[in-house]
């Protein structure tokens, strides 16, 4: 047994964290596999996997990691967390661990929250064994977000309800998990809540027609702006559709877009995820004037 993995698992547990055994110095699980299934203990009414078995009582753990000196496995979605897993570069399955000039998922989050006029939150933040890092926010109330590859961008994944998190204090041949910031876990912000619950809906739905004098760009920035917004989730369609018109405003500012097909295309997005008319119109309008006013004379 180690005490230090032991007390790194208790800790997490006060937290309200289900954890579950990985391997020494590995972050496989530790639990058997259906294969391996005897059918007794936790199992006796049907092989339970790691997600189902990962507790927060302390005496459980105790007598687990009494076992072997096990790292801590955290799973996010009994925990209640949303997990952003910063990630390395790699090279032949490698990480290239401070690799100057090379993006990486730090970076790419980074102008993901530049590009979205968001601050990069302030959250618990631990490092990972790779040099990447692990930003643990608290998950929406009534959204049940799953784990994504690569849907916020390059070298950022999410870990939610199906996934699991390496806790810190755990060890592995490539290093340590080590806390970098200790502040309390944030909620996850409604900006990041949208893009990780957009649905697919049909070509039918999604389509928008070609404005009569935009530029590439601005037709390419129309396109994906109304397909955010009739892709996004209750909860966070207000907010995706606000920062749509917001983001297209500077182009009707430009004279790269016709403020009446912007107007008539947001409100078709907008319809399409569901909301009203009554709701779709003061937004856009508001923040098609905020956008212009504040982009006039900014073109190129």
């Amino acid at each position: 047994m180690s005490v230090h993995l032991l007390t790194a698992a208790l800790d997490a547990a006060e937290r309200g964290w289900h954890v579950f055994p990985l391997r020494s110095g590995d972050k496989r699980p530790a639990l058997h596999g259906e294969g391996a299934c005897t059918g007794s203990g936790d199992c006796a009414d049907g092989h339970l996997k790691w997600e189902q078995r990962a507790s927060t009582s302390a005496s459980r753990i105790r007598k687990c990691w009494g076992y072997a000196p096990a790292n801590v496995g955290i799973a996010t979605g009994p925990s209640g967390l949303v997990v952003v897993d910063l990630d390395m570069p790699k090279t032949n399955g490698q990480s290239l661990k401070g690799s100057e000039g090379t993006p990486c998922g730090v970076t790419t989050f980074t102008a993901l929250c530049e590009r979205a006029g968001q601050e990069v939150p302030a959250t618990y933040r631990t490092r990972t064994a790779s040099g990447g890092q692990h930003l643990y926010f608290t998950a929406p109330p009534g959204v049940r977000l799953a784990n994504t590859a690569g849907k916020l961008g390059p070298l950022i994944d999410t870990r939610a309800w199906g996934g699991y998190v390496v806790g810190a204090g755990s060890t592995t041949a490539a290093g340590n998990y080590t806390v970098i910031d200790p502040a309390p876990v944030a909620p996850l912000p409604d900006w990041l809540c949208a893009l990780l619950t957009l649905r697919q809906v049909s070509r039918a739905v999604t389509a928008t027609p070609t404005p009569r004098r935009g530029s590439a760009y601005a037709t390419a920035a129309l396109r994906a702006e109304t397909a955010n917004v009739a892709n996004a989730g209750e909860g966070v369609r207000n907010f995706t559709l606000l920062r749509a018109a917001r983001a297209l405003g500077r182009f009707v500012a430009s004279g790269d877009l016709d403020r009446g097909e912007v107007q008539e295309a947001l409100k078709g997005a907008g319809l399409a995820a569901g909301l009203r008319e009554s709701e779709c119109t003061p937004v856009i309008t508001s923040a098609l004037n905020w956008s212009i006013t504040h982009n006039q004379g900014k073109a190129s």
